[in-house]
């Protein structure tokens, strides 16, 4: 049995809105809710919060702590690097990688994906290229040896920053899928990276979150055909302004 590990890259400086992770949602950090969610998906074995050397990110190393999963510290800028090192220092096999910022990050689907991963012959599986679900249930899974090579080659600074541009970027080196969902729902975002965000996301919690319960990508679709004002929070913001903003610097 493959060592199957998510490893989420956190850190507490963001432009847009600081300290987003450690936001307060139902009394709890986004980030406290983003690993419950995380436990709960039956194809992982362990959990990697991977934040940088920086004091200012001693607090997400303090909740990794608090919530029993591991954590690592590394580069700020060069995240395919932290990744590379945690992977190596935690003997993981095959990688899933998460954001921080993805508190609506549906097990379920974390668990497909890896299962499709294991059934298959492939160096890299995801559900973004092309995005059909929305925007925050973005899940990566690829073997060590991928990341491996990845580190070695990718010398762009977008490629470094964002992980995994290198491989869609050499997409003939390796065995690539891509899991879509039935219907195109990449237009809701579902993620944080704006107050208008984190808005919704508490929207939503408040609604759906019972007894501690993790609700699931169904439970959320149904609330908004009920509720269709949520969406509207925060809707117009561009999908991946990170990596779009990283390409425009080079």
């Amino acid at each position: 049995m493959k060592k199957v590990a998510a490893i989420v890259q956190a850190r507490v400086s963001s432009t847009r809105l600081p300290k987003k992770i450690l936001k307060d949602i139902v009394d709890k950090p986004l980030l406290w809710h983003l690993i419950m969610r995380l436990k709960s998906a039956k194809q992982i074995n362990q959990i990697i919060i991977a934040t940088t050397s920086k004091k200012e990110d001693n607090s997400i190393v303090k909740l990794a702590k608090e919530t029993a999963v591991e954590s690592f510290r590394g580069s700020e800028e060069d995240v395919l690097d932290r990744y590379y090192q945690a992977a190596k220092k935690y003997k993981v096999e095959i990688i899933v990688r998460i954001t921080a910022d993805c508190p609506l990050a549906d097990p379920k689907l974390v668990d497909k994906i890896i299962k499709c991963f294991l059934n298959n012959n492939f160096d890299y599986i995801s559900n973004v290229h092309p995005p059909t679900y929305p925007d925050g249930l973005d899940v990566e899974v690829f073997s060590f040896e991928t990341l491996k090579k990845v580190w070695k080659e990718a010398k762009k600074a977008s490629e470094r920053e964002h992980v995994t541009p290198y491989i869609l970027n050499h997409h003939r080196m390796f065995r690539i899928s891509n899991i879509e969902n039935e219907v195109d729902l990449s237009y809701m975002r579902w993620t944080v990276d704006e107050e208008r965000d984190l808005k919704f996301v508490k929207e939503i919690y408040k609604r759906l979150y019972k007894n501690n319960k993790i609700f699931y990508m169904t439970n959320i679709l149904n609330l908004l055909k009920k509720e269709p004002e949520l969406s509207r929070i925060n809707e117009g913001i561009l999908r991946n302004e990170g990596y779009a903003k990283s390409l425009r610097e080079e």
